[in-house]
């Protein structure tokens, strides 16, 4: 049975919070609020929770997941940043977008795109999700709340609790969350000097990447 922390949405009880990490410490898969749309997170390092949380959005393994980082400093231990790809980066971050980069040697394989070894990236602008991160003091592997069947994500703290109450270790209520998921953006045709490409217009502007 999923555990239900209702937080302040502008100043979250740490108490709870650390329930969350503690829980995420035990492999568990927790449903948290993002600046679009809930997401899936889970312990980067726990192979059993990366396969459950899998399992739960009904995807494979060359379905991109996302790292969440605290700031730019940290997504850099993570992903091949240039120059240029910082500069859009910096730019862009924190928001509602998610960019795929070249996975660095500190993202296990089994995590990263099979055939190309990329990963996804996210600086988050919630504040609920960034104190958890801070707590939890790394990145957490996270994927859209999708649930099988839908096409459009979950953004209703008590329908997720209802839905997934037995695959959840918790879910996270800061109150409901945008109802539309990241812009997506692959970064990586920059490193042979293109052009970044599109792969979902979602709740991120595409004038703060300079694709308007």
């Amino acid at each position: 049975m999923a555990q239900f922390l209702q937080v302040h949405p502008e100043n979250p009880q740490q108490r709870l919070l650390k329930q969350a990490v503690a829980l995420l410490t035990r492999g568990g898969v927790v449903a948290v609020p993002t600046d679009s749309s809930y997401a899936l997170v889970c312990h980067l390092d726990d192979k059993a929770a990366v396969e459950h949380m899998r399992r739960m959005r009904q995807v494979d393994d060359k379905h991109h997941l996302t790292l969440m980082c605290r700031d730019l400093s940290e997504l850099a231990n993570y992903a091949r940043v240039d120059n240029r790809q910082y500069r859009l980066l910096k730019a862009a971050t924190p928001g509602a977008y998610t960019f795929i980069l070249e996975a660095t040697k500190e993202v296990p394989r089994r995590v990263s795109h099979p055939q190309r070894k990329t990963i996804g990236l996210r600086v988050p602008q919630n504040r609920c999700l960034l104190d958890l991160l801070e707590l939890h003091g790394a990145p957490l592997l996270a994927t859209t709340l999708i649930a099988p069947g839908d096409s459009d994500p979950m953004n209703d703290a008590q329908a997720i609790r209802a839905r997934f109450e037995h695959e959840l270790a918790a879910v996270i209520d800061a109150g409901a969350c945008p109802l539309e998921p990241t812009t997506v953006v692959d970064l990586t045709p920059m490193d042979g000097g293109g052009d970044p490409a599109l792969i979902r217009q979602g709740r991120g502007p595409l004038n703060a990447l300079g694709m308007g």
